[in-house]
């Protein structure tokens, strides 16, 4: 590669960034591993042969328009953990540049093809930033040659639009984000509060607003300095990677911090990691269709970048967008809007097939999302359950469940194998129930003094009836 081209200074940085991206494919292949079969399996809440059977290839391509099977789906799957956990030992990196390139090529177009099946529970931000930073990754070369230069700043453009988009997004969603009110309530209400969330939430207000306005700052200035020379690029990268740390402490939001954190990991140069460590970079020439692929590469980024910066411009700016069917240079962004109050779907069953004073409704307990108010919050991120978080839009609005919450009650009255290993606790491990229903609870965190005297980190009141109950013959007739 020709020295312009080339960026010795970052061989610490890229080896960070294909590894914390392998760790990241090898958790987002498990994922889909242990949770396809409940959610989009063959019997699942959304069956990808019906999904497939209304799309065409080339609106959503993946393999699995050319046939599709639950065995094929967990096989792929298996393969996608393979080749990230030989990414992640640094198996993939000593390979011949060719073979390097297949491995993350590899990677990218399985994950493509589970994520363009994957329907609402896939419909994350973070999906489409694990696919474009993969595609990055392709060409990031191995060992052997110096880290392309161009792709570098590539992985700057990614890192800008994820965190210049959120700071947009904010500034013109809720207002509660100009008067620097917002994290008044979004530790307590967020999708998926983590252990150390509710701490977080009492925090003096004061401080609340020293967060959003250092939010402000991190988000819609220092990403300008990724461009800067360095040391200027690698303090902005500091900066992100501190906010982003900050973030993972106060919630659960799957990789989205993580992948955030490890592409602002390449920005750093060996400068600073030789304080570390010891850096040995002893190159080979590059071969000159790697730095045509590189190029290519980067005009075609840069082509596709119009419709992410018109988004940006925009006063309809879209908070999380992919403007092509492959997930590459897309739009970002997060928490446009924050609400105010915590709404819980809480699902219940009970044996009684005709409902007395004396029936006994048993709740089902989720992995993640609040249910027993004297039962923490755990931290499952980078991990993401993905159920959790759709019941936490379907709490917003019954519309966000339409699709597949009826269906969900349906397994729950079969006592559905595969969807009760989503949840945390089966209330009726010997017969299925006889009917279930749901209720909307209005939850709050406990206060200090509420939680010395009993236990509970929540406090919590029936707000509404979300499902009337319902049995499986009512079901089969609706």
């Amino acid at each position: 590669m020709t020295e312009w081209a080339a960026a010795d200074g970052y061989t610490i940085g890229r080896l960070l960034v294909t590894r914390g991206l392998a760790a990241l494919y090898l958790v987002a292949f498990l994922a889909a591993l242990l949770q396809f079969r409940a959610l989009i399996g063959t019997r699942g809440l959304l069956p990808v042969p019906d999904f497939v059977a209304a799309r065409s290839f080339k609106s959503s391509p993946s393999v699995f328009h050319f046939r599709y099977s639950d065995r094929l789906f967990a096989a792929l799957a298996v393969v996608g953990v393979l080749l990230a956990g030989f990414t992640l030992v640094g198996v993939t990196e000593r390979l011949p540049l060719p073979a390097c390139m297949a491995v993350w090529f590899g990677m990218w177009a399985l994950y493509l093809s589970i994520v363009n099946v994957g329907q609402v529970w896939y419909s994350f931000g973070w999906e489409s930033l694990l696919l474009e930073a993969g595609v990055l990754a392709i060409f990031l070369g191995n060992a052997d040659v110096a880290p392309p230069f161009l792709v570098l700043i590539l992985i700057r453009w990614v890192l800008f639009r994820v965190e210049f988009g959120a700071g947009l997004i904010k500034m013109r969603g809720d207002p509660c984000w100009r008067d620097l009110t917002c994290l008044y309530y979004h530790h307590e209400t967020q999708p998926m509060p983590g252990p150390l969330s509710r701490f977080f939430h009492l925090l003096p207000r004061p401080l609340h607003r020293v967060e959003v306005a250092g939010n402000h700052v991190t988000q819609l200035v220092v990403p300008f300095g990724l461009f800067l020379p360095q040391p200027a690029a690698g303090l902005a990268a500091a900066v992100m990677i501190l906010t982003q740390l900050w973030l993972v402490a106060s919630g659960n939001f799957a990789w989205l911090n993580w992948i955030t954190i490890v592409l602002a990991l390449s920005v750093v140069p060996d400068e600073f990691y030789g304080r570390i460590v010891t850096v040995n970079a002893d190159y080979a020439p590059t071969p000159l269709p790697f730095t045509v692929a590189v190029v290519a590469l980067t005009v075609l980024t840069a082509a596709l970048s119009y419709r992410p910066v018109r988004n940006l411009a925009s006063r309809r700016q879209a908070m999380n967008a992919s403007f092509n069917q492959w997930h590459f240079v897309n739009a970002y962004g997060a928490f446009g809007s924050i609400t105010r109050t915590r709404h819980e779907v809480i699902v219940e069953g009970t044996a009684d097939r005709v409902e007395t004073p004396a029936t006994e409704w048993r709740e089902y307990e989720f992995k993640g999302k609040p249910g027993d108010v004297r039962r923490r919050p755990r931290q499952y991120a980078p991990y993401h359950l993905r159920l959790d978080w759709l019941m936490w839009f379907a709490a917003i609005s019954r519309d966000y469940a339409a699709s597949w919450f009826p269906r969900f009650v349906y397994k729950l009255l079969e006592n559905d194998r595969k969807t009760l290993k989503l949840l945390r606790h089966n209330p009726f491990p010997e017969a299925p129930p006889a009917r279930i229903r749901a209720r909307v609870f209005r939850y709050r965190y406990a206060t200090r003094s509420e939680h010395r005297a009993t236990g509970a980190w929540w406090v919590r009141e029936p707000v509404a009836d979300f499902m009337m109950p319902l049995s499986l013959s009512d079901l089969r007739m609706s």
